[in-house]
């Protein structure tokens, strides 16, 4: 009888996820969830098709290992190995959607509601800024070699994420979005690549992947979220943990208004030479040319 070594049966199946023993295991999930059963402990099930043992406390570094693994394999079967990172807010709309949900909130008699649209509305010139510089990042690559594209990358979501996003679909080119599960879940916006359209759990995993492929920065006017992911990125080219690339502030007038980064240099908590880190821009192409400065494209 042939005898079978269990490192013959990873290198001759490690793409073979439709192998019967893998499967088995999750249409064996897949029948006891159709059922409605609860999922109670069972220290028979396969531990990696085991949803319980997963979720513990003590596997957490497996699920961050997976987070990790994930949408690093996607990416590279999509070649995606550079890619211009695309922060803002959520909030921002099309500078159509935002005047009809202003008529919508009128409309209703929500004063409320039409104030804060109103609000926001000023902010979409934002949105069609982001669209315009996603389709100039997917233009430039159309044509170029698997190693000299850049692809857009975003965290998936509405607001400006989806503008850049919506232009490098515009562009003919395919974009990342790393979206990350909160209380208010929404699904990914839907100009991210399918293939490329990643979830997460753990914020750090996260950001590790919007800086493993990231070329530049590109950081709109935004809230919480921005923020934390802007000075991640700057602390990171600050200390030279990362290697430097280009940050690029878009709305100077917001930024300005938003950081005294003078006040910090008076104060002696940040050096003259770091605010040489980033530059400001208040136009798509000047954020391109920025980059391609940087890069000497």
């Amino acid at each position: 009888m042939q005898r079978i070594f269990l490192s013959d049966f990873f290198m001759n199946n490690t793409h073979d996820l439709h192998d019967k023993r893998l499967a088995d295991a999750w249409a064996t999930l897949k029948a006891h969830s159709e059922k409605g059963l609860p999922l109670d402990l069972d220290p028979s099930r396969l531990a990696f098709a085991d949803p319980e043992f997963l979720l513990r406390r003590e596997t957490r570094g497996i699920r961050m290992q997976l987070e990790l693994m994930k949408p690093d394999l996607e990416q590279r079967a999509h070649g995606i190995e550079n890619t211009v990172v695309v922060f803002g807010s959520a909030r921002f709309r099309s500078e159509e959607e935002a005047a009809a949900l202003v008529a919508q909130a009128d409309a209703a008699g929500d004063a409320v509601a039409a104030e804060r649209w109103r609000r926001l509305a000023r902010s979409s010139h934002y949105y069609e800024k982001a669209r315009a510089f996603g389709k100039l990042v997917a233009q430039y690559s159309s044509d170029k070699e698997p190693e000299d594209k850049l692809f857009v990358c975003t965290g998936g979501g509405p607001g400006i994420m989806q503008a850049a996003n919506r232009g490098a679909h515009e562009g003919g080119g395919i974009s990342v979005g790393l979206a990350i599960a909160l209380p208010m879940e929404e699904e990914a916006n839907p100009y991210v690549t399918p293939a490329l359209s990643f979830k997460f759990h753990y914020f750090a995993i996260r950001k590790m992947h919007f800086m493993m492929r990231a070329k530049a920065l590109v950081a709109f006017p935004g809230g919480f979220g921005t923020l934390d992911e802007l000075f991640e990125v700057i602390t990171l080219v600050q200390t030279k943990k990362s290697k430097p690339v280009p940050i690029v502030l878009f709305g100077s007038a917001y930024w300005k208004k938003l950081i005294d980064f003078d006040f910090l240099i008076e104060e002696g908590v940040i050096s003259p030479t770091d605010v040489n880190l980033f530059e400001y821009v208040d136009a798509a192409d000047d954020a391109w040319d920025a980059i391609k400065r940087f890069y000497k494209l």
